[in-house]
């Protein structure tokens, strides 16, 4: 019955009937095991934690933002103000921007559609792929749905709409691309402003030195990006605590500067908070108006880190730390700026630096230049992060992930992007040379990851919130009619450097697009040409295959049957361990997987052959461990898991609290815990004769009779893809002494 129960999740990823067990699922038994009692980031906590993380996010999240001061009133007025007015038209401007985007659309909304505490593209991405079956890979199978990170709330049936939206986009192919191609696009949006940056930050605050001409602003940025990007691997963690304070500081001198300057120029900038005067800055200047929205949306660069660092902190944190210092501060900043330039129109171009009162002067150029360099840092951490998170939805070429905290599970570094992100950020600084038209670019990149984030939570207001239509199309409409003024205006200077962003973006999303299809298909490949039953018992049964000492660890990705290399191996190599492990490394759109429930089995018949299947099961953010630590684990889990099989088989039904109650443990026959533990001392002996890794290097090649561009996307591209990246074995951390290797060829 319970076979049944385990198939009714959803019929059409269950296995063969031939390969289910004699009882219930042991999938499914193990995954029910655990209950939700496990925390996730971002959930409770106390308000002295709360607290606590509010002043920590002020360090990683605000370094963007804060430091646009640096540069938004020289790249609105790149050549010179027109009218006075025209300073408070632009203020106005600024004002309701931060009001509209960063308060009320990311604070008080969209950090509410974080993935159990996690934010950013991806994340809702996978929150979208949990509750509707729209993922290009098949992620939400059976062995999945009871995880306690996993939980689904039944839609009411009252609530037809959000049924009807989620099913047409199960059935349509359109809706599943397009959701993909958000998700790629935002993360390479994301990388993009890694890229960017660390150029724009550091050339504002070294422009700062008087005297130096531009070739020598752009040498010292250039240097100071090299020995940033050098210490990447030493991990964020490691300079985290001076984070929060220096940031603390730099928000205490831009919004003390900008006082002295609005007490002390022209108070009266403040009628800014009058919206008529965007309607009189716009009538006055008419397409020039629109044209420098490119320069004012730069205000609200490092937006998106709110919601992408969100796994660092908690929904109350970040909502504590932004309205109660950082929306204050820079107000009071850029009020500052304008009343300076109301006196001072003619200083535009540096006006931050002008504007600050001498005795000051250098500290401010220090905290400003140390303010620099955190938004880098934390910009470049965010696409570490990103990217760490699309190589769990096989959305990304391997490359090599480097966990740098043990107490922050989201710091990775990975050495291969850092060096690109490096080179990247040299040649755009040493090319452009000004923050200008680094501007130009920054604008696109900034604004083309708001729109994909206002489409993807208006779909989950849709059919996962089930909100009422009327505050969605407020939702939509309201904040995509704003973003998409400031994307007509950022695109309208595309030639002026807005290229680079598209030009990057481009390159990536056809990567990420070209090594997901090429998964997918092999997926499928896999699917279809799985083990039978019977040729398991075939193989047990043929005399001439040998059974070597020692545990085989045979990795695959296809997770649903016995995989097709399996045959291959034994018939290249007529030997075989005495336990063999199907292992299949599973990566699920969620951020964790607690580890007891990250290992589940089945024993493939015949009983005596040892033959074991695992799914092995990680959210996109936990770490992959090392090989002593990794088959420790697997091999506890399986002698737990042969344990619990045994007392089945005998008729004895093992709870947790057997465990727990001497009595009933005594009531067990003797002879069976003597025969469970003859089983588990089997596996200890086995492995005492070591643990070895079998890997099958499929080489994927196009079908004969494919099309053109099939061949192209699969014999040539994905294959220099698959050749200049990371390799299983080393994305897995096999150890090379113990791995061994046999080639196939997947058609497909």
């Amino acid at each position: 019955m319970e076979d049944h129960e385990f198939d009714s999740h959803d019929h059409r990823n269950s296995e063969a009937p031939e390969l289910n067990t004699r009882r219930a699922d042991s999938f499914n038994l193990e995954a029910g095991n655990v209950s939700s009692k496990h925390a996730t980031p971002g959930g409770q906590a106390s308000w002295r934690r709360t607290l606590s993380l509010a002043f920590q996010s002020v360090g990683v999240i605000y370094g963007d933002i804060g430091t646009s001061p640096l540069y938004v009133y020289s790249s609105t007025f790149p050549n010179e103000i027109q009218h006075k007015e025209d300073i408070v038209g632009v203020l106005s401007l600024i004002i309701y921007t931060i009001i509209l985007i960063p308060l009320i659309k990311y604070v008080f909304l969209v950090l509410r559609a974080n993935d159990h505490g996690d934010g950013g593209t991806f994340a809702l991405y996978s929150l979208i792929c949990r509750y509707a079956n729209v993922s290009l890979i098949p992620k939400n199978q059976p062995e999945d749905v009871q995880l306690s990170n996993y939980r689904l709330d039944t839609p009411s049936a009252n609530l037809r709409r959000a049924q009807k939206i989620k099913h047409k986009m199960e059935r349509s192919k359109i809706a599943k691309i397009l959701l993909f191609l958000a998700a790629i696009l935002g993360t390479s949006m994301v990388i993009g402003d890694g890229v960017l940056t660390p150029c724009i930050s550091v050339l504002s605050a070294i422009s700062g030195i008087k005297g130096l001409n531009e070739d020598a602003v752009v040498y010292i940025s250039i240097a100071i990006l090299i020995v940033l990007f050098c210490v990447q691997r030493f991990g964020t963690d490691k300079v985290g605590f001076s984070f929060a304070p220096a940031v603390c500081l730099w928000f205490l001198f831009i919004s003390g500067i900008g006082a002295y300057n609005l007490f002390k120029h022209d108070i009266h900038v403040l009628r800014a908070f009058n919206p008529q005067y965007i309607v009189n800055y716009f009538q006055r200047n008419g397409r020039n108006a629109w044209i420098s929205l490119g320069g004012v949306v730069l205000c609200i660069t490092g937006t998106e880190a709110m919601f992408a660092d969100l796994g660092h902190f908690n929904v109350r944190a970040v909502q504590i730390s932004f309205t109660g210092m950082v929306f204050p501060a820079l107000l009071i900043a850029y009020s500052g700026q304008a009343a300076y330039l109301s006196k001072f129109p003619d200083h535009v171009k540096h006006t931050f630096y002008d504007s600050i009162p001498g005795p000051i002067y250098w500290p401010t150029f220090v905290v400003a230049n140390a303010a620099a360099i955190i938004a880098s840092q934390a910009m470049i951490s965010g696409a570490f992060s990103i990217i760490s998170q699309s190589l769990s939805l096989s959305c990304f070429p391997r490359v090599k992930v480097v966990h740098t905290s043990t107490k922050y599970e989201g710091q990775v570094y990975i050495p291969e992007i850092n060096y690109f992100l490096m080179i990247a950020c040299v040649l755009v600084t040493f090319g452009f040379k000004t923050t200008d038209k680094i501007g130009n670019a920054y604008g696109i990149a900034v604004v083309s990851v708001m729109v994909i984030t206002t489409s993807l939570v208006t779909l989950i207001m849709l059919f996962i919130w089930k909100t009422k239509i009327w505050w969605i199309c407020l939702f939509f409409f309201g904040f995509m009619s704003v973003e998409l003024i400031y994307m007509s205006s950022v695109l309208f200077k595309f030639s002026q450097g807005g290229y680079l962003p598209l030009a990057l973006s481009l390159v990536l999303m056809t990567m990420m697009g070209i090594w997901h299809y090429a998964q997918q298909q092999r997926y499928m490949f896999e699917m279809k040409n799985k083990v039978s039953s019977v040729c398991v018992r075939d193989l047990a049964e043929n005399k001439d295959i040998k059974r070597l000492p020692g545990i085989g660890f045979l990795y695959s990705e296809l997770v649903q049957g016995i995989p097709p290399i399996f045959s291959h191996f034994v018939s290249n190599i007529p030997s075989i361990h005495s336990i063999v492990v199907m292992v299949s490394v599973k990566a699920i759109p969620i951020s964790y997987v607690a580890v007891e429930e990250r290992f589940l089995f089945r024993q493939v018949e015949p009983r005596e052959y040892h033959v074991y299947r695992c799914v092995v099961r990680y959210g996109y953010k936990d770490a992959i461990e090392e090989p002593h630590e990794f088959e420790r684990q697997l091999v506890q889990k399986l002698k737990e898991f042969i344990r619990h099989e045994y007392f089945i088989d005998e008729g004895v039904v093992e709870n947790e609290q057997m465990h727990e109650k001497e009595d009933e443990v005594r009531n067990i026959p003797h002879a069976l815990i003597q025969g469970a533990e003859a089983q588990m001392q089997f596996v200890d002996r086995t492995m005492d004769q070591g643990v070895f890794y079998l890997i099958g290097e499929a080489e994927v090649v196009a079908k004969k009779n494919s099309s053109l561009l099939k061949k192209i996307v699969i014999n040539f591209a994905y294959t220099f893809l698959r050749k200049n990246f990371r390799h299983g074995g080393k994305m897995l951390a096999i150890p090379q002494t113990r791995l061994l290797k046999v080639g196939m060829i997947y058609e497909i």
